[in-house]
């Protein structure tokens, strides 16, 4: 629970990308996930940031628009 944001990010990692690829070195592997995290940062819009990058989220302030809802937290919405 205390790396909840991290492990999310590594689970889609592995499961978007990482699980249907044969990388042969580490070189290689380092190379990819060079490649994955800068599009999962730079291409790819995210629910929970209001269909944004997280590139583009990270340069605003204030709250970000949420496009899925949480009844726990507002069960009205």
């Amino acid at each position: 629970m205390e790396n909840a944001v991290a492990e999310r990010a590594n689970g889609i990692l592995k499961t978007e990308w990482l699980y249907r690829m044969t990388i042969p070195t580490r070189k290689a592997c380092r190379k990819e996930l060079t490649r994955i995290i800068a599009f999962y940062n730079d291409e790819r819009p995210h629910m929970s940031i209001g269909n944004q990058t997280p590139s583009v989220a990270h340069t605003q302030s204030g709250p970000q628009q949420r496009m899925w809802k949480n009844p726990w937290i507002n069960p009205d919405s």
